[in-house]
């Protein structure tokens, strides 16, 4: 075996020793100093060696700040984040301003596309049914999460992740002109409202793929500690610098940033209530644009990773190698040397086994689906539950922003009391862990939708068929809602912002932590693709929005969003107990690459 694929065995195995290793967990308790807890810092007797720590019958040495921690430490030592860096600020505010544009348009596009245009319903636009406006509103968030794969290619093996959102985003412009062009009153009235909607989210689709499936990576890529550090704070408290942290603070703001972005919901359903949807689309158009304007004007500040080839398409390749012999070591080079096969393979063996560490990442998002369609209910099916009750002058759309407003209130909650506390009594509230929290509660959620929606059919005037009956009509022009207060809704949306904590920041930061440091957009795009399946269950489930059978709907996603949440931890929570060893892959394979180029530099020098 050559020295190069003995590099490339040892990250793959340093993968699996986590697994392997059974080392009971070692009690904080029984770890003193040779003088006591209470000797003070620099207050050692006579001949007794401060920094000596006595474990059990073992013995060993404190660790110098800024070195790596023992596994002692790492058992024993509270871990910290640091500051996020200015640059992963700046890109943070580029997905602000998208994310503004993208859900203050999208949360109008039910009534946008359900509601005639002669108001007798409510400022609409398209007059299409429930099911149609369900539909398209569902395909439309579909595409979003299909088109990321475009744009992971595209940044992987052609321009690099900064240079795939400036085009991409210069695409998104151009579907929201088709947007706000064709949704003007004279557009409208001239039948252009469909077909340039439906244009115009096919754009805006392609546009968002190429930004979500980079922006995420590229914020984390602007931190660039790999291994754990000692510390000693002011206090005198030892502790551990661990970046998995850091990259859990960094994307709790990440998805903060998303979610402030998206309370342009505040504003938008006023703007299409009191002057049209075209005014709401502008506004959207110049947020996107003052994003777009920070993006370039910040370019010299990013940490920028240059393209890697063909990396994509060479590991699709690869993964029908893996599928035509079923064994995941079959499309190694080593391998086909060994058993005499002839594929011609562009890669090394270092690829294979950072290919399978992706895949290893891959396998947990497969549960993510049921969970999106849980999540699409909030700016669909909940936006028409809120339009069956008695608004009280609040606009059935405005509801949804209790959802981003529930995940501002409680992420630095989480981030600077609960996870830090949690730290603090070596309470570990891992991965895994988190998403399975994040499921159930999703399924709460459902739990008091499908309640609620129950109630809304007790109330008149027309109980079952909310807006459908001739008691409803006032004035014979505007249909009146049933008798509850649409202020009661506001719990379904704060449970799905609590979820989104768990669940989808997690996943978030579990695609780029376990993705090797070739394949970031890549995994991140697979990541992303589970809300495409997501959308297109929930598209299934069109027949089923309708009056009676929501009920039903709803009742259904709580039982499987909590069914698939347990199920998710039984499988997968043995992974917890393997994060620091997997998150210390990417620093072991910079030292192997720095390693192999050492080696080639003195094998040159030596030829000459």
């Amino acid at each position: 075996m050559t020295e190069h694929n003995m590099h490339a065995a040892e990250i793959h195995e340093l993968a699996l020793e986590a697994e392997v290793r059974n080392d009971p967990p070692r009690d904080p308790e029984k770890l003193n100093t040779d003088i006591g807890f209470s000797a003070p810092r620099g207050s050692a007797p006579h001949g007794k060696a401060i920094g000596i720590r006595r474990y059990s019958d073992r013995t060993y040495s404190e660790t110098p700040d800024d070195e790596e921690p023992s596994e002692e430490e790492k058992t024993t030592l509270r871990r910290i984040g640091e500051n996020l860096p200015i640059s992963a600020w700046l890109v943070a505010i580029v997905e602000l301003s998208e994310r503004f544009t993208f859900y203050g348009a999208q949360g109008l596009f039910q009534n946008y596309i359900q509601r005639p245009l002669d108001g007798s319903l409510g400022r609409g636009a398209l007059g299409q049914k429930h099911q149609t406006a369900t539909a398209l509103n569902t395909f439309f968030s579909l595409w979003c999460y299909v088109t990321p794969i475009l744009g992971a290619i595209v940044a992987d093996q052609y321009l690099g992740k900064y240079k795939t959102i400036v085009v991409f985003a210069g695409v998104y412009i151009m579907g929201l002109l088709i947007l706000l062009l064709t949704s003007l009153p004279v557009s409208l009235e001239n039948g252009a409202g469909l077909g340039g909607f439906i244009a115009a989210i096919l754009v805006i689709g392609i546009g968002t793929g190429g930004v979500k499936a980079n922006v995420s990576p590229l914020i984390a890529d602007q931190y660039t500690r790999k291994r754990m550090a000692v510390k000693t704070l002011n206090t005198g408290e030892r502790v551990i610098i661990d970046p998995a942290v850091t990259i859990q603070r960094i994307y709790l703001v990440f998805y903060c940033c998303i979610n402030v972005g998206s309370l342009s919901l505040l504003a938008t359903p006023y703007m299409e209530r009191d002057i049209g949807f075209w005014s709401a689309y502008l506004l959207c158009l110049c947020m996107f644009m003052t994003g777009f304007v920070c993006l370039v004007l910040g370019r010299k500040k990013y940490i920028v990773r240059p393209p890697q080839g063909s990396i994509i398409t060479d590991a699709f390749k690869a993964i029908g190698i893996m599928v035509k012999y079923r064994n995941m070591d079959a499309p190694k080079p080593s391998y086909q040397e060994e058993f005499g096969r002839k594929h011609a393979t562009p890669w090394n063996d270092l690829f294979i086994d950072e290919l399978k560490r992706a895949l290893q990442a891959c396998k947990i998002f497969l549960f993510y689906p049921i969970y999106w369609v849980v999540y699409s209910q909030f700016s669909g099916n909940f936006v028409s539950q809120a339009a069956q009750m008695n608004g009280h002058g609040i606009p059935n759309d405005l509801m949804q922003n209790f959802d981003p407003i529930a995940i501002l209130f409680f992420a630095p909650i989480m981030d600077r009391l609960v996870y830090p506390m949690l730290q603090k009594y070596h309470i570990k509230f891992r991965p895994i862990t988190r998403i399975s929290f994040g499921f159930v509660v999703a399924s709460m959620s459902m739990l008091y939708a499908a309640v609620l929606q129950h109630f809304i059919y007790q109330a008149g005037p027309c109980y079952g068929h909310p807006l459908q009956c001739p008691a409803a009509l006032v004035d014979t022009k505007v249909a009146r809602p049933n008798n509850i207060h649409i202020a009661i809704q506001t719990p379904a949306y704060m449970f799905i912002g609590i979820s989104e904590i768990f669940a989808s920041v997690t996943g978030l930061e579990y695609a780029y932590m376990k993705a090797p440091p070739s394949m970031k957009s890549f995994v991140q795009s697979m990541y992303l693709l589970t809300n495409a399946f997501g959308y297109a269950i929930g598209e299934a489930f069109t027949p089923l929005v309708g009056d009676p059978d929501i009920l039903w709907l709803f009742t259904g996603l709580c039982v499987g969003s909590l069914f698939v949440g347990c199920l998710f931890w039984v499988l997968f929570h043995k992974y917890d107990a393997m994060e620091d060893a997997v998150n210390s892959l990417d620093a072991k394979h910079d030292e192997l690459l720095n390693k192999n180029a050492l080696n080639d530099a003195t094998m040159d020098d030596e030829r000459h």
